[in-house]
C-alpha cells in the first residue's frame, strides 16, 4: 500500500518495505509454527485506500496440541497491527500440524475466498483413507472457503451435501490448495493444489463442486499404493492441468501488466520439490505448455504482480524476496 511493501514471516514477524528500508510491524498475533504452520498468508484489501483493512491467515495452537487456521483482518497504525477481527477459525482436528494452505483472495466483487489444505492426520489417499476432511460437507478441512469481506456468509454460497443452509465453504475435496489467483478475462477463480506422489493441480473453483481428494488423484501414495483407477468419477471435478512428477505446486499469479509483451495472460506457478518459478500459456481456460522461468535461488513459496506491473517471488533457503523485471 502507498508504494510500500507489506511482507511476514513463518514465524509470525511482520514488516514494511519502504524506500529501501524494513522495519517490523508489531502486535501480530502469537502463532503456531510448528511443522507447516505459521503465519500463512497477508492481502490487501482491494479498497485498501479508503479502508486500510489488511488480511492474513495464520495457524494456532488448542488444548490438547491440535492446531487450527485463523483467519483475520486488521489495521496499521503507526507500524503497530491495530483493531484485529478474528473472521474465522477452522476449528482443531491437526495434530499432524500440516496442510493448512492456505491462501487469501478478493474476487472482482470482493468477496473473499479462502483455501485450507485437509489438515491430517494423514495424507493417505483412497477410498479407505482414515481421513475424509476433504468429503466431509460439515468440515472446515478441505475446502475452499468464500465470504464477505467482513467474515460474514454470502447468502448465494451453496447449500452443500448433508447440509440445509448455506455454509463458508464453496468447494470441498481439496487437499492442500496453496495457490488461488484470479484469471484477467473471465473472473474465475483458479487454484493450485499439492497432489501426493504426481498429481499436482491446476483447477477452476466453481461453486459447490467436489474435487475428489482423498477418493480421487493422478498421482499415487508415498508408499507407492495406488488411489484410484481414474482421477476423476461422475459428480467429481477433473483438474484443468496436472504436473507429474509433482513440483510441490505453491502460489499462483497471472501476469496482467503490458511490460511483459507477449507473456500477458500467462499464469506463473511457484514449485517449492523442484525449487523453480514456471510460466504457463493459458489459451481458452487450458494451459497449453509450461516452461521453467526461475530456477537456482531456493523453495519458491509465493508469486505476485506488484501495482508497478513488475513480479515479486518469496523463496525460502534462504529467505528471501526477488523483483523480475522485464529486460529493457
Amino acid at each position: 500500500p502507498g508504494g510500500d511493501m507489506i511482507f511476514g514471516e513463518k514465524r509470525g514477524k511482520l514488516y514494511r518495505l519502504s524506500d529501501k528500508k524494513i522495519k517490523e510491524i508489531t502486535g501480530f498475533p502469537a502463532v503456531f509454527p510448528s511443522g507447516q504452520g505459521g503465519l500463512l498468508d497477508i492481502r490487501i484489501h482491494p479498497d485498501y485506500s479508503t479502508n486500510g483493512w489488511i488480511y492474513a491467515s495464520y495457524s494456532s495452537s488448542l488444548p490438547g496440541g491440535s492446531g487450527q487456521l485463523n483467519l483475520i483482518r486488521f489495521k496499521i497504525i503507526n507500524d503497530q497491527v491495530r483493531n484485529i477481527e478474528n473472521l474465522f477459525s477452522s476449528g482443531g482436528t491437526n495434530t499432524w500440524y500440516g496442510h493448512y494452505g492456505s491462501r487469501i483472495l478478493f474476487d472482482r466483487n470482493n468477496y473473499l475466498y479462502l483455501s485450507i489444505g485437509e489438515g491430517g492426520p494423514t495424507s493417505l489417499g483412497g477410498p479407505n483413507s482414515p481421513n475424509l476432511n476433504a468429503q466431509n460437507t460439515k468440515s472446515n478441512w478441505g475446502k475452499i472457503h468464500r465470504f464477505r469481506d467482513d467474515g460474514s456468509i454470502p447468502d448465494d454460497n451453496p447449500v452443500l451435501p448433508g447440509n440445509t443452509t448455506p455454509s463458508s465453504i464453496w468447494s470441498y475435496g481439496h487437499r492442500n490448495p496453496q495457490g488461488l489467483a484470479l484469471h484477467p478475462g473471465t473472473g474465475e477463480v483458479w487454484s493450485s493444489e499439492h497432489g501426493p506422489m504426481g498429481g499436482d493441480e491446476l483447477n477452476i473453483i466453481k461453486k459447490g463442486l467436489n474435487y475428489g481428494w482423498p477418493l480421487y488423484s493422478i498421482g499415487i501414495n508415498y508408499d507407492g499404493s495406488g488411489i484410484s483407477s481414474g482421477h476423476t468419477a461422475e459428480g467429481i471435478e477433473a483438474p484443468l492441468y496436472t504436473w507429474t512428477p509433482s513440483i510441490g505446486v505453491c502460489g499462483i499469479a497471472f501476469i496482467t501488466s503490458d511490460k511483459f509483451g507477449a507473456w500477458k495472460g500467462n499464469l506463473l506457478a511457484s514449485g517449492l520439490a523442484l525449487q523453480k518459478l514456471y510460466r504457463c500459456v493459458v489459451k481458452d481456460n487450458k494451459v497449453t505448455e509450461d516452461t521453467e522461468l526461475l530456477s537456482g535461488y531456493g523453495r519458491v513459496r509465493n508469486v505476485i504482480q506488484g501495482p508497478d506491473g513488475n513480479i515479486y517471488v518469496s523463496v525460502e533457503g534462504p529467505g528471501r524476496i526477488l523483483r523480475i523485471t522485464p529486460l529493457p
